[in-house]
């Protein structure tokens, strides 16, 4: 039987790779998208871990948890009373379901809209481009065959020695979004972006949650000025942040956990109602490279790329988790974009400078480029303003008061080279200095551009100023 031939084939239905088959279809190229992840009736669900089982379900129980808590702590100050405030937990979690499947059931029909064929199922690339598609449903193997071929297999939990996740009372972040009810006592393996983003809903919601973090720093990707506000919020929330904790090991029985945990005092343990591991992220390539394949791995188990997403392989490229760069979905977006444009013959770049990044704790956490430490340690000249919005108006309108913005630009350029923010919207604030950076622009800029009155992006309008010392409203 002869196998069907595409012009490109896209291993993995995640924000990278679903996004890039759109784009090669748009291209006029015919396209195949093959992607494993299925619904709760076994029916295709693309949009990788993203959609699933990752940002967006985990955004709208951080949405729901948030209303909650504001109702029983914040309501009051504006004037708004209530009494006997519940939690359905149930009925929380078939609103982040609902959410879920109006987007990935919204990918299908991106993909059926722009002529893209989908096969539900697990690809795994062979010699010269051909791609054997295992269907979910255990059918027969097809074979394809293609002229490009893009890698989008994304990436998948990091596992602990000694922690065995059941998905029941060990579990990782799909098991978190699923509790069936809020735990008395919640462990976290991991103070990361996952962690901090979980812990905060249970926390909320009224779990006592410990996170337990092996490394000594709080949050040390992120400028330290930040990360020092953020960590002192997060304990005055309820959030016992226990850094320079190594687990040994875990155990569950009897709906208990029992976790060992060493520190500076010793060896200790502790027994909590759940666990959530939470230790970062590694590429999926499981299954995906065959005999003959010819793309490298490199020593961290990435797929080897070059700068502009090739891999070793001809005609063959990756993109997102399971390569080089940070694992975030508007990155893998991008480059799948990129990778499809180059395909198609047209120009296109790919550079991580001026990627956001996000935590969508409450208050939100957001950065693009450097951070102080970063440039201190490359011996890069800088010149450092800030603005906390405890003196903006719309924050203090809106109960929003902590935080800050905190700028950094070059010293002799006066060239924007990182922007912080710990505040309430962040994760929108953030896009501002994002452009301005891509243009290459200068504090100067954005500290005489006028920004409405009154709102939260005003912080960004001061902290521009008070770098050059002329901020209007805080002391120099």
């Amino acid at each position: 039987m002869m196998a069907e031939k595409f012009e490109v084939i896209v291993i993995g239905g995640g924000p990278g790779g679903y996004v890039a088959a759109i784009r090669a279809a748009q291209l006029g190229l015919k396209t195949a998208c093959i992607d494993l992840y299925s619904d709760r009736d076994g029916k295709a669900s693309p949009g990788g871990t993203c959609l699933n089982v990752g940002c967006v379900p985990s955004k709208a129980l951080l949405d729901s948890s948030k209303h909650y808590h504001h109702l029983q702590h914040e309501f009051n100050a504006h004037g708004i009373t209530c009494s006997d405030v519940g939690i359905d937990v149930p009925t929380m979690i078939a609103r982040k379901d609902g959410v879920v499947k109006k987007l990935t059931g919204g990918v299908s029909q991106l993909l059926k809209g722009n002529k893209v064929t989908f096969f539900h199922g697990k690809g795994k690339l062979g010699a010269n481009r051909q791609v054997d598609v295992s269907p979910a449903d255990g059918g027969d193997t097809i074979r394809l065959e293609a002229d490009n071929v893009i890698l989008a297999s994304g990436s998948v939990p990091i596992q602990i020695p000694n922690v065995k996740v059941d998905g029941e009372w060990i579990v990782d972040n799909t098991g978190a979004l699923d509790f069936d009810q809020v735990p008395e006592k919640l462990g976290v393996i991991g103070a990361g972006v996952i962690g901090l983003e979980l812990g905060s809903v249970w926390s909320r919601l009224g779990s006592e949650v410990t996170l337990l973090e092996a490394l000594p720093d709080f949050l040390a990707v992120a400028d330290r000025d930040i990360s020092k506000q953020a960590a002192r919020e997060f304990k005055k929330q309820g959030l016992d942040v226990r850094l320079g904790t190594r687990v040994l090991s875990a155990s569950a029985g009897k709906g208990k956990v029992k976790v060992t945990v060493e520190d500076a005092k010793g060896e200790s343990t502790h027994t909590f109602d759940r666990l959530l591991v939470s230790v970062g992220r590694k590429p999926f390539t499981d299954g995906l490279l065959g005999e003959g394949s010819g793309v490298r791995l490199t020593d961290r188990g990435q797929i080897e790329v070059d700068d502009n997403s090739k891999t070793s392989a001809p005609g063959v490229w990756a993109i997102g988790d399971c390569v080089r760069g940070p694992m975030l979905a508007h990155k893998a977006s991008e480059e799948g974009v990129a990778v499809a444009e180059m395909i198609a013959g047209k120009p296109a770049h790919i550079h991580f400078d001026t990627v956001p990044w996000v935590v969508y704790t409450d208050p939100e956490i957001a950065w693009v480029g450097k951070t102080e430490q970063e440039l201190e340690a490359a011996g890069v000249s800088f010149r450092t303003g800030s603005f906390p919005f405890a003196a903006n108006g719309r924050a203090l309108a809106g109960g929003n008061v902590t935080g800050m913005v905190k700028m950094l630009a070059a010293s002799e350029t006066d060239e924007i080279l990182g922007v912080h923010i710990f505040g309430a919207n962040a994760s929108e604030l953030i896009s501002e200095c994002v452009v301005a950076m891509e243009f290459q622009g200068s504090s100067e800029d954005l500290a005489r551009i006028i920004h409405a009155h009154p709102t939260l992006s005003e912080a960004i309008h001061e902290a521009a100023l008070h770098l050059d010392g002329r901020a209007l409203h805080r002391g120099n």
